[in-house]
């Protein structure tokens, strides 16, 4: 109950809703509404883990921006710019509607859409031929999230792994 209410004032009000995958759904035209969604939460994610490190690079933006191209069939420019809404609000959000975004994904995707994020965040995260632990570590929480199975991630892992930072010499 709001004070306002409380105090006999006026109707219980509230403040609307923040939609974190509206701005990049907004930017995906050519894409059928029911659709649009979906496409929100891949990139979303996609910058979740290329955050993860606390710098996102040009070689992983562009890598970003290939896969939601290939994942959605929409033009570069149009991928390119769900990337980058997808980074701001990330960034905006401090990470707080992380966990929120995996979870509707979690919801609305296929398994083998599920596979192909997890397989398209490492690939996100070794384009610098190095996958660094806290990476890993975030690509991890979020199959977990996905409730993709231990053995389905192993081996969607073990095609990165000579990227794993973890196991290279020093």
């Amino acid at each position: 109950m709001s004070v306002w209410k409380w105090l006999g004032i006026g109707k219980d009000v509230r403040a609307p809703e923040f939609d974190i995958l509206e701005a990049i759904e907004r930017a995906l035209p050519g894409v059928e509404p029911s659709r649009r969604r979906h496409v929100a939460c891949f990139a979303y994610i996609l910058t979740r883990s290329a955050r993860a490190d606390q710098e996102v690079t040009d070689e992983e933006a562009r890598a970003m921006e290939r896969l939601v191209g290939q994942h959605a069939g929409i033009p570069a420019g149009q991928a390119a710019e769900a990337v980058r809404l997808a980074g701001i609000q990330g960034r905006r959000s401090g990470g707080t509607d992380d966990f929120v975004v995996t979870r509707k994904f979690d919801a609305i995707a296929t398994h083998a859409d599920k596979l192909a994020l997890v397989d398209a965040l490492f690939a996100v995260s070794s384009v610098d031929a190095s996958i660094v632990t806290i990476e890993d570590n975030e690509i991890r929480r979020i199959a977990n999230e996905l409730k993709i199975e231990h053995a389905d991630y192993i081996a969607l892992r073990s095609t990165h792994l000579k990227h794993l930072a973890v196991l290279k010499k020093s």
